[in-house]
């Protein structure tokens, strides 16, 4: 199916709503809209494999760019509105992008960018860039004639490194209403053309976009929300109806630390099916979300690369906590550092073989560094998989602590830590230590800033000496007001890592 086929079938169906205007995109709106964007990359002499970039906050009309280009068989490239001019300025070179549309209110940023293409701004304007809208306006609202099928091209979040623009082939099927395997998830789950669609992540994002699109492919409305409060997200599915919608972990942690009365507040009985990825939950979070939400919380792992997926429900999730689930696109295994399957039970790197194929554009090293003898592909991640099956994660190999040649995996600390009353986000990492070569360092945005000092560190200690062994109990916790979290939820622990052993630098150490 595609959107095209429901703006036929039911064209005044909502196929997406402003969640804080109520602003309403019907499915014959957003097939006209992207029609008309496809024209304009027509026009401009774009073809199938040629590469666009948006740079667009959450709004209702970003889905006519994605489906205009969708069905224009181009590669588009959804960047992060928080990047730097240096950052946006990698991606639309090492992209390749030929245009690249800019929201107005972007301004500042997006004047700035070095690219020599084709620029438009949407909702406002922008020196050097042209007026999307004035544009649209004067292209066709009729399909172009040779509609193919493209794909997305997203870029990590740059939190181990530079960002890779992660690239699958076009389908060989030019088909724009083909099905895929995150159609059949979906449909197997019971997203379809009565469902009521939650997203509260920015659309640059693979999950946010890819969900979105999927839902809408089968006729579900997107309710889509500027950005992410946890109390308007709990408005929303009340006011809206919602049934489905994915989340991350920090997302539900703040739902759950609103006051006992908000929360009491709003009805989500709706909601039949919660999806959350994009990091490990906690396992006291998880079960705090079943009893307030019920059995409809449903969890995967994966990557933007899709080479493999994991899926657990709520029930098996209670059977086995901490799960991520079982392999229900491509075949996992767990390796050794050699790339040989170890034992049930046993830490290694999680791979997945025969999922979809995907390389890391411009970077053949980094593509295979990805792939082991076998020609299985990992993300980088660590875990271990029961008897049955069922994945369980560690953390990933990269923020791996090495003191005093024990190997200890920071996520573990961060969700015990989370869960003190006290603490509202928490990251730890790895920083120097003249004999142990690393320490252990919890950084902790508390509730109360006020609370920040000795005291509540000397607390902190003693709660993770309830649970962790001492050598994970970090020797030394500095407060900050906020963590460099990206809105998905990702925490930007490589900027922190980087900024402790600078500082250490800088001193002798």
């Amino acid at each position: 199916m595609h959107p095209k086929t429901i703006a036929q079938s039911r064209p005044d169906h909502a196929a997406v709503i402003d969640s804080e205007t109520g602003r309403i995109l019907t499915f014959k709106e957003m097939d006209e809209g992207s029609n008309r964007f496809a024209n304009l990359l027509r026009s401009h002499g774009l073809q199938a494999g040629d590469v666009i970039a948006l740079m667009i906050e959450n709004c209702p009309e970003y889905f006519n760019l994605t489906w205009g280009a969708q069905r224009s068989g181009l590669f588009y490239v959804c960047i992060s509105t928080r990047l730097t001019k240096a950052e946006v300025d990698y991606i639309l070179s090492d992209s390749g992008a030929k245009l690249f549309v800019a929201s107005g209110s972007l301004a500042a940023q997006a004047s700035k960018v070095e690219f020599d293409g084709i620029r438009y701004a949407q909702n406002g304007a922008i020196d050097g860039f042209a007026s999307l809208e004035e544009a649209l306006a004067k292209q066709p609202a009729t399909p172009i004639a040779d509609e193919r099928a493209g794909v997305d091209m997203l870029y990590s979040s740059g939190t181990t490194g530079r960002p890779k623009g992660v690239k699958v082939a076009l389908p060989e099927d030019p088909a724009i209403d083909q099905s895929n395997t995150l159609m059949d998830i979906a449909r197997m789950f019971g997203i379809g053309e009565n469902s009521v669609y939650l997203t509260p992540a920015p659309m640059y994002h693979a999950a946010p976009l890819r969900w979105s699109m999927t839902a809408q492919r089968l006729g579900a409305t997107v309710v889509l929300m500027p950005h992410f409060d946890a109390e308007k997200t709990l408005e929303a599915i009340e006011k809206f109806g919602v049934t489905c919608g994915q989340f991350v972990p920090t997302h539900f942690i703040r739902m759950l630390k609103l006051p006992d009365d908000v929360r009491a507040k709003y009805d989500v009985s709706s909601i039949k099916l919660a999806i959350h990825a994009a990091a490990p939950c906690p396992v006291p979070v998880k079960r705090a979300m079943i009893e307030w939400w019920g059995p409809v919380i449903n969890e995967y792992y994966a990557g933007s690369e899709g080479n493999g997926l994991t899926w657990v429900t709520a029930g098996q999730w209670l059977e086995r906590p901490g799960t991520v689930g079982k392999a229900i696109h491509g075949i996992l295994h767990i390796c050794d550092e050699d790339g040989n399957e170890v034992p049930a039970r046993t830490e290694g790197t999680i791979y997945f073989e025969g999922g979809t194929e995907f390389e890391y554009h411009n970077d053949p090293g980094k593509t295979a560094e990805a792939r082991n003898k076998h020609g299985w592909s990992t993300l980088g991640d660590i875990g271990w998989v029961d008897e049955d099956g069922f994945l369980f994660l560690t953390d990933r190999k990269s923020f791996m602590i090495i003191s005093g040649g024990v190997n200890i995996y920071p996520q573990e600390i961060e969700n015990h830590m989370i869960n003190h009353p006290k603490v509202t986000d928490v990251a730890v990492i790895g920083g120097p230590h003249p004999e142990m070569g690393e320490e252990v360092i919890a950084i902790v945005q508390p509730k109360d800033m006020a609370d920040a000092g000795d005291d509540l560190a000397a607390e902190l200690v003693a709660y993770c000496r309830t649970a962790l062994s001492g050598v994970k109990t970090p020797r030394r916790i500095d407060f900050r007001e906020e963590l460099p979290r990206h809105p998905t939820g990702k925490l930007y622990k490589r900027l922190l890592r980087d900024e402790y052993w600078a500082k250490a630098k800088e001193q002798g150490q």
